[in-house]
C-alpha cells in the first residue's frame, strides 16, 4: 500500500498560496487580536451611548467638566487638555508610520528615531491621562447630594459662575473624633473627611444670599412644554417657570431661585467632594463610572503599547532586526499603535463632544 503523503504548495488560499492574505503568521494573528478587541470597545461605547441617552436630562456636561489645564488654576480652559492630548496621541501614530517606512527601507536610525518619538508621545499620553484622573477625582467646587441621590451644584447669582464650596461655608467649631481603635468592637475606620460637613456648607449658604443652587437636569424649551398635549409637560413647565432663574437656558443645568434653593436644601444629606465609583459631584454617577471604565481600559491599552515599542525600540537598537533582514516586528506593534490611536477618537468623540 502506498503510504506517501503529499503537502500541497500551489494551493490557492485568499490569493495568498500558504499566506492567507499575503500575510505573515504573525500579522494575521494581530488582525484577530485587532478585531476581537474592536468588538469589546464598541459594546463598552454602546453601552455608555445607551445610558447617556436615557439619562439625558441629568447627564453631566462636558465642557463643564473638563475645563482644567495644568499650570493654569483657576483659569476655565473647555477641552483643551483633551484636544491637546489627542492631537499628540494622532502625531504618535504619524511617527509610528514612519517608523514602519523606514523599516521598509532598511534604515535602521531613520527607525530608532521615529520610535522614540512614538513612546516619547504615548508617554506624554498617558500622563496626561493620569492628571486628568487625578483632578478628576479630587473635584474642585464641591457638590450635596440629596436622599435621592440627586446632585446640587451652587453658583454664584452675581456672575453666573460655578460657586465653590470653599468660597462660602463657615467653619463651625468643633471636632469630629473617631472611636479608638482599643475600644475593640466599638472601633470604626472613618472614611475619607470631607473638606466641610453639610451643616457648614447650610450654614455658610444661608449666609450669602448671592449663592443658589443649580440642579443635574438640563433645562428644556419650556415654551416647548407649555403648548404639549401631555399634562405632566404641562405641569413640569409651570414648575420651571417657578423654581427657575434661568427658564429660558435650553441645554443649560437649571439654576433654581433662592427661595427654590433654601427648599431644595432640606433634601441634601451629605457633601460630595470629586468622583469615585460611588459619588460624582459633577453629576450622574454613571458618567463616573463609565469614564473610569472606558478611558482606563483605553489607557492600560496606551501604557501596554509604550512598554511593547520599547521592547522593540531597544531590539532595533541592538540590531536584532537588522541582522535578520527585515522589521515585520516594527510593523506588527505599529499595527497595534494606529488601533489604539482610532479607538481613542471613538471615545473622544463619544465622552467629549458628544
Amino acid at each position: 500500500m502506498d503510504t506517501t503523503v503529499t503537502t500541497a504548495t500551489e494551493e490557492n488560499v485568499w490569493g495568498g498560496g500558504n499566506r492567507p492574505l499575503g500575510a505573515s503568521y504573525g500579522k494575521l494573528m494581530m488582525w484577530f487580536f485587532l478585531v476581537s478587541d474592536a468588538l469589546t470597545f464598541s459594546g463598552f461605547l454602546a453601552a455608555y451611548g445607551f445610558s447617556r441617552f436615557k439619562f439625558i436630562e441629568t447627564w453631566p456636561i462636558a465642557d463643564e467638566v473638563f475645563t482644567h489645564f495644568p499650570g493654569f488654576h483657576g483659569v476655565e480652559a473647555p477641552m483643551y487638555y483633551v484636544a491637546f492630548m489627542t492631537f499628540v496621541l494622532i502625531m504618535s501614530s504619524v511617527t509610528m508610520v514612519l517608523a514602519v517606512d523606514a523599516g521598509h527601507k532598511m534604515k535602521k536610525n531613520a527607525v530608532i528615531w521615529y520610535m522614540f518619538a512614538t513612546i516619547i508621545g504615548g508617554a506624554i499620553f498617558v500622563g496626561s491621562q493620569a492628571w486628568e484622573w487625578a483632578t478628576f477625582i479630587s473635584g474642585d467646587y464641591g457638590a450635596l447630594e440629596t436622599k435621592g441621590g440627586r446632585i446640587l451644584q451652587f453658583v454664584n447669582a452675581d456672575t453666573g459662575k460655578r460657586a465653590a464650596i470653599a468660597d462660602f461655608a463657615e467653619v463651625i467649631p468643633g471636632e469630629r473624633v473617631a472611636h479608638e481603635k482599643k475600644n475593640g468592637i466599638w472601633y470604626y475606620e472613618e472614611g475619607t473627611r470631607t473638606s466641610y460637613n453639610l451643616n457648614e456648607v447650610v450654614a455658610g449658604f444661608k449666609a450669602n444670599s448671592n449663592i443658589v443652587i443649580r440642579t443635574e437636569t438640563i433645562l428644556p424649551d419650556v415654551e416647548e412644554l407649555k403648548t404639549s398635549d401631555r399634562p405632566k409637560d404641562v405641569a413640569m413647565a409651570a414648575r420651571f417657570e417657578k423654581e427657575v432663574s434661568n427658564i429660558e437656558g435650553i441645554g443649560e443645568k437649571a439654576v433654581l431661585t433662592r427661595e427654590a434653593s433654601l427648599s431644595k436644601l432640606d433634601d441634601a444629606v451629605m457633601v460630595v467632594e470629586g468622583a469615585n465609583l460611588v459619588r460624582n459631584e459633577y453629576g450622574s454617577r454613571l458618567f463616573a463610572d463609565f469614564f473610569f471604565f472606558i478611558t482606563g481600559f483605553h489607557g492600560f491599552h496606551v501604557f501596554s503599547g509604550v512598554l511593547i515599542n520599547l521592547i522593540i525600540f531597544f531590539n532595533v537598537v541592538i540590531g536584532t532586526y537588522e541582522r535578520r533582514g527585515h522589521y515585520e516586528m516594527v510593523e506588527k506593534v505599529g499595527l497595534y499603535w494606529h488601533f489604539v490611536d482610532l479607538v481613542w477618537v471613538f471615545v473622544f468623540t463619544f465622552f467629549y463632544l458628544v
